[in-house]
């Protein structure tokens, strides 16, 4: 490591040291102003796992480069001040986000985070059996009362540098300051170690995030379900095949009042439906509920977490159509969703065009978020995502011979 010590900080120290503050003052901002506003929520959740690594990073920068020394004159007591200013910044650089990722993982709501709606970052691995409310209130107070000492530091730190920039002694704003500003002081020595600070801290965050894709966060897809397995009357006497390809099980539904929508990848469908004898009909679909996809991350993860689908313990839902009859312009069936083990029954209205042995099928049904358990415990009253789902199918089917 690098045992001499520079007049000047290197550019890497310098950038990191003007970014960190850049975010830490944006991340106070954002705390004050991101109550009920799920955007901002999810930004100060990805910048807060941004500054732990890259303190992480700076502090293993700091460790190969060391600093330049504190001017000649400063009294000791204001040297030993200003280190310790510096080892509570790194230890609540370091710490604070380390809570505020303990706070989401213990959290009752177990909202799913995504880093910059792009990378699904996982929960602690250890709080699985630590989610409650005194937890979360406890860790919530250390974490709200630590962005307050952060605040003091800072104003600590930029007194002391201003104090001695302008001070008897020699200032160390300029040490510090890019570019052509620093041009005053000698240039810092050669750095050393960005494999080491950076490669290190870059490897740590891509072990946890592989974490989400190996099952500490949404399920995997396993193998689709199969036509005909486990169906009853539906399989014996199925006498359509569902073109996957033109088929397709769809939801949308209300998310702060703006319309969201999504589909299910993977489902399978055994179809027993004769026009002539409605009462010998049935239908059985089966689905695959951890390929629900919406075309938004958050919504993808949040979905196969425990309070929604519950995908790692119910990969599957299971939808009986009976109790057919002719409706006003085509059909009603009883649709009986089995979701988390429970079923619940709406009825479903469709029309079907029959050419021979060639049919199109069209239509939907509503269900309710709290008959199915779904999102009771975030949002039980429905402030965020509207109680009513709407599920369509479309698709087309051909007549076995």
């Amino acid at each position: 490591m690098n045992a001499e010590v520079s007049s000047r900080y290197t550019a890497v120290a310098i950038a990191l040291h003007w970014a960190m503050a850049a975010l830490l003052l944006f991340m106070i901002w954002l705390g004050w102003n991101m109550e009920d506003n799920e955007a901002r929520y999810q930004l100060h959740k990805s910048i807060g796992i941004t500054i732990l690594f890259l303190a992480l990073a700076r502090l293993a920068w700091r460790f190969a480069n060391p600093p330049p020394a504190l001017p000649s004159g400063m009294p000791k007591l204001e040297k030993t001040a200003s280190h310790a200013v510096h080892v509570a910044f790194y230890v609540l650089m370091i710490g604070i986000p380390l809570g505020g990722w303990l706070l989401v993982s213990v959290s009752p709501f177990q909202v799913a985070t995504v880093l910059f709606g792009v990378v699904s970052w996982p929960h602690l691995p250890f709080t699985e059996g630590l989610i409650s409310d005194d937890l979360y209130e406890f860790v919530e107070f250390l974490h709200g009362k630590g962005a307050w000492v952060i605040i003091a530091l800072l104003a600590l730190h930029v007194a002391g540098a201003v104090k001695h920039e302008f001070g008897t002694e020699d200032g160390v704003l300029k040490k510090m300051m890019p570019g052509l500003f620093g041009k005053s002081s000698p240039p810092a020595l050669p750095a050393r170690g960005f494999l080491f600070a950076f490669g290190g801290s870059l490897a740590l965050f891509s072990t946890i995030a592989a974490l989400a894709l190996l099952g500490a966060g949404p399920a995997s897809s396993g193998p689709p379900p199969a036509a005909g397995s486990g169906s009853a009357a539906a399989a014996a006497q199925s006498n359509w095949l569902v073109e996957h390809d033109s088929s397709e099980i769809a939801f949308a539904g209300l998310h702060e009042g703006k319309e969201f929508e999504g589909v299910f990848e993977t489902w399978a469908a055994d179809v027993a439906f004769f026009p002539e004898a409605l009462n010998t009909s049935n239908v059985r679909v089966t689905v695959d509920t951890r390929t629900a996809r919406t075309g938004k991350k958050l919504y993808d993860d949040s979905l196969q977490s425990r309070e929604w689908f519950n995908a790692a313990a119910f990969p599957e839902a299971v939808v009986e159509l009976t109790d057919f009859k002719e409706a006003a312009g085509g059909y009603q069936a009883t649709a009986t969703l089995s979701l988390k083990g429970k079923p619940v029954s709406v009825p479903l209205l469709f029309t079907l065009d029959l050419d021979g042995s060639d049919a199109r099928l069209e239509g939907s049904a509503t269900f309710s978020r709290k008959a199915l358990d779904l999102g009771q415990v975030s949002d039980a009253g429905a402030a965020y995502v509207a109680d009513a789902v709407t599920v369509t199918i479309s698709g087309r089917a051909t007549r076995k011979p």
